[in-house]
C-alpha cells in the first residue's frame, strides 16, 4: 500500500493521531482496504504525514487494540477481517464492551467470526474455530532467506513445467520424511505433489472413475464429502463408534472404496486402534477394486505418548492411498499437499493423467524441498507442537468445573476438543447461548452427512484453539461457563 493521503486538520480540537485512527479505521469498515492489505510503516506514514513518529504509533496502537488490523513481527501492519465488527455508541454493547485500556467504549475487540444467519452478523469476541492454525510463531525469515538464495541461483530449469508428478527431490524428501515419522513405505515414483487436498482429491477421481461408490464416516470431513458429491460419486454414510468407521457397516454399504482418518478422525478426534485397521485393510483386500483413502491430516500434532503409525504402514496388499499435506503444519498457503498411489493405481494414473502439468510453482517446491532438509521443518513442528500444547493444556485446565455438564472427547491429539452435553440440552441451544455471550462454537450437526448417528450424542459442541491467545482461551470459556451455567 502507498501512503495515505489523509487531510489532517489543527483547528478541529481532536488530537492528530484521532484523526489518523477515524480515516484508517472508517476505510477499513467500508471496505476500501482489503483484508491482509499491508499498511505503510509508522516511520513512513510520519514522514509522508508530516507528523511525529509516536503520532503514527499511537493511531495504529488504537487500532490494534480494537482489532483493525494486526502486526506481524518483521513485516509490519496489515488489515483484518472486521465484517462483524460495530461501534457502540448507539449502546448496543450485547455485553460485549471490553473493560480498560484506550479503546474502550469504542469497539469490541474481536476474532473474525462469521454467523451464516440472516440478519446482521454478530460480534464475536472469540471463534473457536476447528479450521485455524497459529501463523505467530511462522520462520518468516528463514522462509524469506531460503526463497532468496534459491531465486539468486535460479536457472532456466527452474522454469520450465517439471515432471507431472511434481520436483524429485522434493518427492524424495518427502519419501524420507513419510517413512521416519508415519512408517510409510513408498518410493518417490509413487508420490504425486499437488496445490493441495482438493486437487489431489480431484486427480484421484481420473484415476478411480467416476460414478464410484464411496464410504465416508458420519460424522466426517464436509470439504471431501462436498468434492466427492461433484464427482458424482455415490457418497454412502457409514456410521463410527469409538474405533472409528464400522467394519460391519463398511461391509453392508456396498463400497469399492473407503475414505478415512485412522490417526485423527475429523471431527471426532477418535485414533483407530490396530484391530480395526486390520478389518478394514482385510475388507479392502477381498476385492481387486477396493481402496482405502487415508487422509492424514494433521498427525504431526500429537500430545501424549507414542506417534501413531499410519494405516498404510501395516498394507502388505496395496489398497492404501495415502494423502497428506502441509498446510496445518506450515500455513494454508503453502498449498501443497502429496499423494502416495499404491503400484496398480500409479499404473493407471501413468495411462492417464501423466498429460497434466504440475499445479506448484517449481520455485515453492524447491523452497519446501531445502526448508524440510536442512531441519527447519522439524524444528518448525516441535516449535509448533510446544505452542499447540500449551494451548491444548490451558483449554483443558479452563473446562475443569464443567464435568458435571460435559464429557470432554478427543483430547491429546489435533487442535480441537468436544464436549458431550450431559444436562439434555440442545446443540441449538449451546450454539444459541454461546453466540449471546460473544462466543462462536460449532455443533457437530455441521460435520455429517445426514442424521447424527446414534452412538453419538447429538448435544455435541467443537471447540478450536489452534488460532487463539491464551487470553481469548481464558475469556472465551468464562463466557461459556457463565453462559451455559445460567441455562
Amino acid at each position: 500500500m502507498n501512503d495515505l493521503a489523509i487531510a489532517l486538520r489543527q483547528d478541529t480540537g481532536r488530537h492528530l493521531y484521532e484523526q489518523i485512527y477515524d480515516y484508517i479505521k472508517s476505510e477499513i469498515r467500508k471496505g476500501k482496504f482489503r483484508v491482509g492489505e499491508r499498511l505503510p510503516s509508522t516511520r513512513s506514514l510520519a514522514e509522508f504525514l508530516q507528523v511525529s513518529r509516536s503520532t503514527a504509533e499511537l493511531a495504529y496502537g488504537q487500532l490494534l487494540s480494537e482489532g483493525y488490523i494486526e502486526a506481524r513481527p518483521y513485516r509490519g501492519y496489515f488489515v483484518c477481517q472486521v465484517e462483524e465488527l460495530f461501534d457502540l455508541e448507539g449502546g448496543e454493547t450485547d455485553g460485549l464492551t471490553e473493560t480498560g485500556g484506550a479503546g474502550a467504549g469504542k469497539a469490541v475487540n474481536v476474532c473474525a467470526g462469521r454467523d451464516s444467519g440472516k440478519g446482521t452478523p454478530p460480534s464475536y469476541f472469540c471463534d473457536f474455530s476447528p479450521n485455524t492454525i497459529d501463523m505467530t510463531a511462522f520462520p518468516y525469515a528463514t522462509w524469506k532467506k531460503i526463497t532468496k538464495n534459491i531465486l539468486v541461483g535460479a536457472n532456466s530449469e527452474m522454469f520450465t513445467y517439471g515432471s507431472h508428478k511434481g520436483d524429485y527431490a522434493l518427492r524424495e524428501t518427502i519419501a524420507r520424511y513419510l517413512h521416519t515419522s508415519r512408517g510409510v513405505n513408498c518410493s518417490p515414483e509413487q508420490i504425486i505433489i499437488g496445490a493441495g487436498n482438493d486437487y489431489l482429491l480431484m486427480l484421484l477421481e481420473k484415476v478411480l472413475g467416476r460414478h464410484v461408490a464411496i464410504a465416508m464416516e458420519n460424522p466426517t470431513y464436509k470439504r471431501a464429502y462436498r468434492i466427492f458429491e461433484s464427482f458424482a460419486y455415490r457418497i454412502l454414510p457409514v456410521a463410527m463408534d469409538s474405533s472409528g468407521m464400522s467394519a460391519e457397516g463398511l461391509r453392508e454399504s456396498g463400497a469399492e472404496v473407503a475414505y478415512v482418518m485412522p490417526s485423527h478422525q475429523y471431527p471426532m478426534g477418535v485414533v483407530m486402534p490396530i484391530g480395526r485397521r486390520m478389518e478394514l485393510l482385510k475388507w479392502a483386500g477381498e476385492k481387486e477394486t477396493r481402496y482405502l483413502i487415508e487422509d492424514d491430516y494433521d498427525s504431526e500434532f500429537r500430545f501424549k505418548g507414542k506417534p501413531v503409525p499410519s494405516l498404510q504402514a501395516s498394507d502388505r496388499l496395496g489398497k492404501v492411498i495415502y494423502i497428506g499435506t502441509f498446510s496445518k503444519s506450515i500455513a494454508p498457503a503453502i498449498r501443497i499437499g502429496y499423494m502416495v498411489l499404491p503400484m496398480p493405481l500409479l499404473k493407471v494414473y501413468e495411462e492417464k493423467c501423466s498429460f497434466y502439468s504440475t499445479t506448484v510453482s517449481g520455485i515453492d517446491q524447491k523452497i519446501l524441498n531445502e526448508f524440510i532438509e536442512k531441519g527447519h521443518f522439524e524444528r518448525h513442528l516441535n516449535r509448533m507442537r510446544k505452542i499447540y500444547r500449551d494451548k491444548h493444556d490451558l483449554l483443558l485446565s479452563e473446562l475443569k468445573g464443567m464435568e458435571g455438564q460435559f464429557k470432554i472427547l478427543g483430547a491429546n491429539a489435533g487442535l480441537h476438543l468436544l464436549l458431550q452435553d450431559e444436562c439434555g440440552r440442545s446443540e441449538e441451544a449451546l450454539v444459541r447461548q454461546a453466540k449471546n455471550a460473544g462466543v462462536k462454537v460449532y455443533g457437530l450437526s455441521e460435520f455429517c452427512m445426514e442424521d447424527i448417528p446414534p452412538y453419538w450424542n447429538g448435544n455435541m459442541i467443537i471447540l478450536g484453539y489452534a488460532s487463539l491467545s491464551r487470553e481469548q482461551i481464558c475469556k472465551g470459556v468464562g463466557r461459556l461457563k457463565q453462559a451455559w451455567e445460567d441455562s
